[in-house]
């Protein structure tokens, strides 16, 4: 089944309980993390997660783009985080073992990203710990990019291997996803798509989640 995680980062904060409400349909709500160092972009952090987990039950699938994210691991598991997401290139290669498997031991899923000019291959020597491989179909720091197409042979060869091996992994999307480029994803393999300005900007949030998911 295909996941919709609506990216609270499209959101409007004046209002972001009834935001969050209105996605309420959504299988995950996307959280995603900016420190201004590994993109250049500064978004929110732990204490809005906090407010963000008293405010629903859906799964939060917490996306950290910050350099050396091991770091706070434990801070963002606390403040409510089930999925914890990071980037390859942003944790020295002899500590992204460490780091997932300090998620594990916290209680929570974890998920590797991959920005566009990092390969695939990037992510298999730890593919077999993961929940989740995210791959960037856009630049990571700022929402409202175009959908980049040639990701989708990178999609394509990820979901091989993971059914290949056999993997119990979900693999997800980020980036200039809409029904256009989300069909395009699924067909490639994809099935969780983070999709925030589409859904937010929509007049019926819940139908377009509906179509999201059924394209």
């Amino acid at each position: 089944m295909v996941k919709i995680a609506s990216s609270v980062l499209a959101a409007d904060f004046i209002d972001l309980g009834d935001e969050i409400i209105s996605v309420g349909t959504s299988d995950y709500l996307h959280f995603d993390v900016m420190d201004g160092t590994f993109v250049p972009n500064i978004s929110f952090g732990i204490p809005v997660l906090r407010s963000v987990r008293k405010a629903t039950k859906l799964t939060l699938d917490v996306h950290l783009m910050i350099d050396k994210p091991s770091r706070f691991i434990r801070k963002f598991a606390e403040a409510g985080a089930d999925i914890i997401t990071f980037h390859v290139e942003a944790e020295p290669p002899d500590n992204i073992e460490n780091t997932i498997e300090s998620i594990h031991k916290l209680g929570k899923k974890a998920g590797l990203s991959i920005s566009p000019n990092t390969p695939a291959k990037a992510v298999l020597p730890y593919i077999e710990s993961l929940d989740l491989v995210l791959v960037m179909t856009v630049e990571p720091g700022y929402g409202g990019q175009r959908f980049i197409r040639k990701m989708l042979p990178k999609i394509s060869l990820l979901r091989g291997i993971i059914e290949g091996r056999g993997i119990d992994c979900e693999l997800e999307v980020d980036g200039g996803i809409n029904v256009r480029t989300a069909k395009l994803c699924i067909n490639a393999g994809a099935n969780v798509l983070v999709a925030g300005v589409d859904i937010f900007g929509a007049t019926d949030r819940a139908a377009q989640i509906a179509k999201l998911r059924g394209v």
